[in-house]
């Protein structure tokens, strides 16, 4: 298996597109990865810490205040062979790309040393909005990768640009990113 023995910390962000985490650690622990999750309070509101700490056979790390436990978001950071940030919402590109680092994944994802590939996930109207869009291209510059989002309903009820990369995709992308 290409990835096999590869350590990823998955980044999961408050985004209807969450359910997708599980069945995206579900791939990569069969493909032999470690995985890691570090989560949004917001995250939580759409997908359990426990169905991910199952899943990936390790504690979730929360935000400080959801698990009143100081958790070394530097190690985290440093222990990652790639930072997986899916769904990354508005909110967390724009605290990415602004180093506001008021909870535990973008404490992580600034502590990171490793590549961070970056999977969006927003209405249509959010994505295509210039300081997303500007946000965008100021983590670009910063050296990490991107996903580029489907087209397709929403959950809004639109149809258009904004949903997170299927997993399936996600996973052919780690494997070109960390096995050349």
């Amino acid at each position: 298996m290409v990835l096999e023995g590869k350590k990823i910390v998955l980044a999961v962000s408050g985004s209807i597109a969450a359910y997708k985490s599980a069945l995206l650690i579900r791939l990569l622990v069969k493909q032999g990865v470690e995985v890691k999750v570090v989560m949004t309070k917001a995250a939580t509101n759409f997908i359990t810490p426990l169905s991910l700490s199952t899943l990936s056979k390790n504690a979730v790390v929360l935000d400080w205040e959801e698990n009143n436990v100081w958790n070394n978001h530097v190690s985290l950071g440093l222990w990652g062979d790639l930072m997986l940030v899916a769904p990354a919402s508005a909110n967390t590109i724009a605290k990415m790309a602004h180093g506001i680092c008021d909870n535990q994944l973008i404490a992580t994802y600034l502590s990171a040393r490793c590549p961070i590939l970056i999977c969006p996930a927003m209405d249509e109207d959010m994505y295509k909005h210039p300081s997303t869009q500007n946000n965008i291209k100021k983590l670009l510059a910063y050296g990490n990768h991107l996903m580029d989002v489907g087209n397709g309903e929403l959950a809004s009820g639109l149809v258009g640009p904004g949903r997170m990369a299927e997993p399936e995709e996600i996973v052919q992308t780690l494997q070109k990113m960390l096995c050349t």
